[in-house]
């Protein structure tokens, strides 16, 4: 019963809106960055509610500035009927200009793929956690794999012991 200690690193409770769980599989990550959100009312009801998916997100650099596509924010029910809110509209990350900077080297020089993480509060806003990702090939996926089957195998012999 290893359960216990996942929960721990958890921030605080209910600080975590939406964690891209695909990421780690399809990319290398490394260096992360936190980035504010231009978001409307709506979105903020909804992501209270947690929906949200950052499965197919992704971030795009234009003009210096970074913005989020692809992530899928769906509207309440409740939502004021005189909006008609786009789920999946591009919005503007909050990045101070030396971050930017060196997110926009990284992409461009050495190809790098910027790739949303994880959604979160933080005092109260919106925070998404961007990470530096290069793709990974599909033997290093399969490496990934197995190399996670193995430290929960390895979990599961020193249990048994």
């Amino acid at each position: 019963m290893g359960g216990m200690a996942k929960t721990a690193t958890k921030k605080s409770p209910g600080s975590t809106i939406a964690l891209n769980k695909r990421a780690r599989h399809e990319y290398a990550l490394e260096d992360k960055q936190e980035a504010g959100l231009v978001l409307e009312g709506w979105e903020v009801k909804s992501l209270r509610a947690g929906k949200v998916q950052l499965v197919d997100a992704y971030v795009m650099l234009k003009n210096n500035e970074a913005f989020l596509f692809g992530a899928l924010i769906t509207p309440l029910q409740t939502a004021s009927t005189h909006i008609q809110p786009d789920s999946r509209r591009t919005r503007k990350l909050l990045l101070h200009r030396e971050e930017l900077d060196k997110l926009i080297g990284a992409v461009e020089r050495k190809g790098y793929a910027l790739i949303p993480t994880a959604m979160y509060w933080k005092k109260g806003r919106a925070k998404l956690e961007i990470a530096l990702a290069k793709g990974k090939k599909e033997h290093d996926k399969r490496a990934s794999v197995k190399d996670r089957d193995w430290q929960r195998d390895k979990q599961r012999l020193m249990r048994i012991r």
